[in-house]
């Protein structure tokens, strides 16, 4: 069971003293869900960390919403002035993959298992790619929202790591790491999606008729 208490804010602060007081800038494999939940995410990482953005979605529903929204993070990381050049690698869209994942799941509520096992195949996939590609960190963007479980994306996370590629710990809503990326979207005239990327997150939007 995971522990609730665990400040994981805190053990990245941890993480990011120590790389300072060393004056290294280790490298990150960054998965990103979309482009206003990255803007914050990178403005506060890219500091300390050289960045890979992967961006590996496939859940999200329709294709054109997908295509719209990797042009959007591809935009954001040209404008946005960093420390540090942050790079792009994109994953393969396979919308059956994340059907044949959470099968049997499709009528679970919205944020519980099936929510869960969404965020296993990207972060797992992230991760792989990170080891394979001898990056010195992962982690994900998925825990800026209010609406993402941080400790089961931190769990997950946990899971995949190893001696040379470990995962970052993060719950990049705090220290108003949510509003900030609300500021930067409006800034940046970001699209900002009415609901997730799925098709089960589509199905529960309020009729507006």
């Amino acid at each position: 069971m995971v522990d609730q208490k665990i400040n994981y804010q805190k053990k990245l602060d941890k993480i990011i003293s120590e790389i300072s007081e060393k004056n290294i800038t280790p490298t990150l494999l960054l998965h990103s869900c979309c482009a206003p939940c990255s803007s914050y995410v990178l403005t506060y990482l890219a500091e300390y960390f050289k960045i890979t953005v992967f961006y590996y979605n496939p859940n999200i529903y329709p294709e054109s919403e997908y295509n719209y929204r990797v042009n959007e993070v591809k935009r954001l990381i040209e404008e946005l002035p960093v420390k540090n050049k942050i790079s792009f690698v994109e994953g393969e869209y396979d919308p059956n993959l994340f059907f044949e994942t959470v099968k049997g799941l499709e009528n679970e509520e919205e944020g519980k298992e099936r929510c869960f096992k969404c965020y296993e195949l990207r972060i797992k996939e992230a991760a792989e790619i990170a080891k394979s590609d001898g990056f010195d960190y992962y982690t994900t963007t998925l825990s800026i929202s209010p609406h993402k479980n941080a400790e089961k994306l931190n769990e997950i996370g946990e899971r995949y790591a190893d001696e040379k590629t470990k995962h970052l710990p993060s719950d990049f809503k705090k220290k108003n790491g949510f509003k900030e990326s609300v500021r930067l979207s409006e800034k940046y005239n970001l699209y900002r999606q009415n609901y997730c990327g799925c098709v089960f997150s589509k199905r529960n939007l309020p009729v507006t008729e």
